[in-house]
């Protein structure tokens, strides 16, 4: 594999690529402040990944068994899967995508004076933005699609610095049938996590249109081994679309509560539930 490319956008945005980490950065400040910020990621990004490989067989184990982690991306991967998953199986892997964005955005961050910054990990995204400023976000309604179910108005006094989507015909394996879970949490690597294990929940156990295979059949080295995934999903009632968004809600709800998670969006066959914490609103337009 060759080493990081380091590139722009067609609309002058950083564009960051190494093996199957793909940023995309918008950096909005002073234009020498951008500057500063962006040569301080693109630092920072040339060593993340290798430090991951050099962690990647402790990473891929259950995350209840892991020693303390090494590397500050590990190091976030790990914590954020042990404050979300409860009782749920889980390997550090599910977070990974997003900390590896909120590792580059606080590279920038930290390193500049800007108004607003987004690291965008194939739509795990970290949020960066003083208090003052609002970045506006699209949730959609099927990650195979990608179709827009609306946007989300994101506060810089919110304590929102993450989000992240995740579904059953999305890039990472899930146990569900849900066509996207969108999740606003206080990091990218807790929206990632939180996004994977929802999604998990929104299911239909045992359902004849549903079509699971091993994980490792799909992908030998799977860190989900043989545990089965969902391939496929068949038609359903009106009826089973409820049940299986209701218990998507449920662990949901159970996440609001520890504090990490501030706003959920779960998705399946055009129907939308969203969790909030009580007082609080999420604009869907």
């Amino acid at each position: 594999m060759s080493g990081p490319t380091i590139g722009r956008l067609g609309d002058g945005r950083l564009h960051l690529q190494y093996g199957p980490i793909d940023l995309v950065v918008t950096a909005d400040g002073n234009l020498d402040e951008v500057r500063r910020s962006e040569s301080a990621m693109e630092r920072r990004f040339a060593t993340v990944l290798d430090e991951l490989v050099d962690e990647l067989a402790l990473l891929r184990a259950d995350v209840e068994s892991l020693p303390k982690a090494r590397g500050e991306t590990a190091r976030r991967m790990v914590i954020a899967t042990g404050d979300v998953r409860g009782d749920d199986f889980a390997t550090s892997m599910v977070a990974v995508a997003g900390s590896v964005a909120d590792t580059i955005a606080d590279a920038g961050w930290k390193s500049a004076s800007l108004r607003r910054l987004i690291v965008n990990n194939g739509g795990d995204v970290a949020l960066r933005q003083l208090p003052t400023e609002t970045i506006t976000i699209g949730v959609v309604d099927d990650v195979t699609t990608g179709r827009l179910a609306g946007r989300l108005h994101v506060a810089g006094d919110s304590g929102v610095g993450g989000v992240a989507t995740s579904g059953w015909g999305g890039r990472s394996f899930s146990f569900g049938v849900a066509d996207a879970v969108t999740v606003l949490a206080g990091t990218a690597a807790h929206a990632d996590a939180a996004a994977t294990l929802i999604a998990n929940m929104v299911d239909l156990p045992g359902h004849a249109a549903v079509v699971r295979r091993r994980a490792c059949d799909i992908k030998h080295d799977s860190d989900l081994g043989e545990r089965l995934v969902t391939c496929g999903v068949g038609e359903l009632t009106d009826d089973e679309v409820e049940r299986a968004l209701e218990a998507g809600e449920g662990r949901a709800a159970t996440m609001l509560a520890t504090g990490y998670v501030k706003g959920v969006v779960l998705c399946l066959r055009g129907r939308r539930r969203v969790v909030l914490p009580p007082g609080a609103s999420l604009a869907t337009h």
